[in-house]
């Protein structure tokens, strides 16, 4: 591979981009660490809005310092809604997390792990019947969505484009294994109890990448960051909570189905799959085509500057390269 030697500039921005990522690091970090470790000091709960929300926004303030700090401003964060245009990735973001629930409940019931009475679902939630459970879960995925937003703005649209820049696959492979070593607390906090500790972190990592694939996918294809926030929302509110009171806690409260760990196994193999398909299909790479005029309003999408921008490790290869040049 060739690699151009860097100007001084060029050396400059690299180094004001990697002070940017140990900015977001810090923050993003530090402070979700530092809420999530509220409840082994405090009466309050892993559950607690607050500690919920110290946690799910820090990646997001990260990003905002970051992108002050380096002066890189905001026109390539994907902050547009791009209703006009991305309606199809919207409408996907919305469904398919409750496709996946269906698939892992038909899963479960062909295995024999659940014995398919969705009455369930009735006691779920007092004062609600059972007919109603799924259709409010879906519309508090549209109003809750900008929770996870802070999340997505993190992660998705800052830290993966900054990431082995020219290499989609290796971007978000990466920050997906990042992202899953920032949730580990949880599994130490009372949030989440694996029967097995190391088999369900490695199990819940694989998830958090299969997931990381499909989030890029959808935020790099629509060019916001919105479609992602929605689609999260939508594992957090439907998949994990079907999945959890269906199976896992058989509508008793009691946990007295199988485990998380058998649980996340049943969504994660249709996951899978979906991101083969995504990545034989080229879907993690930028559209070609022009967007239109709502895209040229908005500057740049959320992709461009993964082909702008270089990450710290090819800084890194670019410098080494041009001093054994100049030696």
């Amino acid at each position: 591979m060739t690699y151009v030697v860097p100007t001084e500039i060029d050396q400059l921005s690299r180094r004001n981009r990697t002070r940017g990522l140990w900015v977001f690091f810090l923050i993003t970090f530090g402070g979700a660490w530092a809420g999530m470790s509220l409840p082994f000091f405090t009466d309050l709960s892993p559950l607690h809005p607050l500690v919920q929300i110290i946690f799910g926004f820090m990646p997001a303030l990260g990003a905002v310092a970051a992108r002050l700090v380096t002066g890189e401003g905001f026109s390539d964060a994907g902050l547009r809604l791009r209703l006009r245009t991305a309606w199809p990735h919207y409408l996907i973001a919305w469904l398919g997390p409750l496709a996946f629930a269906v698939v892992g409940l038909g899963t479960a019931r062909l295995f024999g792990i659940w014995d398919g009475d969705l009455s369930q679902l009735g006691d779920s939630v007092d004062g609600v019947p059972g007919w109603a459970v799924v259709p409010l879960l879906m519309l508090a995925v549209l109003i809750l969505s900008p929770i996870y937003w802070g999340e997505e703005f993190g992660w998705t649209s800052y830290l993966r484009p900054r990431l082995c820049s020219g290499r989609p696959l290796a971007s978000v492979v990466l920050t997906g294994a990042i992202w899953a070593v920032w949730h580990y607390p949880l599994a130490f906090n009372g949030y989440i109890e694996f029967e097995h500790l190391l088999l369900g972190l490695a199990v819940w990592s694989v998830g958090f990448l299969a997931l990381e694939v499909m989030l890029a996918a959808l935020a790099v294809r629509s060019r916001t960051v919105w479609t992602a926030s929605l689609a999260h929302a939508g594992n957090n509110l439907v998949i994990s909570l079907l999945l959890e009171v269906l199976v896992m806690n058989g509508g008793d409260g009691k946990e007295s189905g199988p485990g998380p760990i058998s649980v996340t196994l049943l969504t994660l193999l249709p996951m899978v799959l979906v991101c083969i398909w995504i990545l034989r299909s080229g879907k993690l790479e930028a559209p070609s085509d022009d967007a239109g005029d709502e895209d040229r309003r908005g500057g740049r999408g959320i992709e461009d500057s993964a082909s702008l921008t270089s990450g710290p490790l090819d800084a890194f290869t670019s410098l080494t390269a041009s001093k054994s040049g100049s030696s």
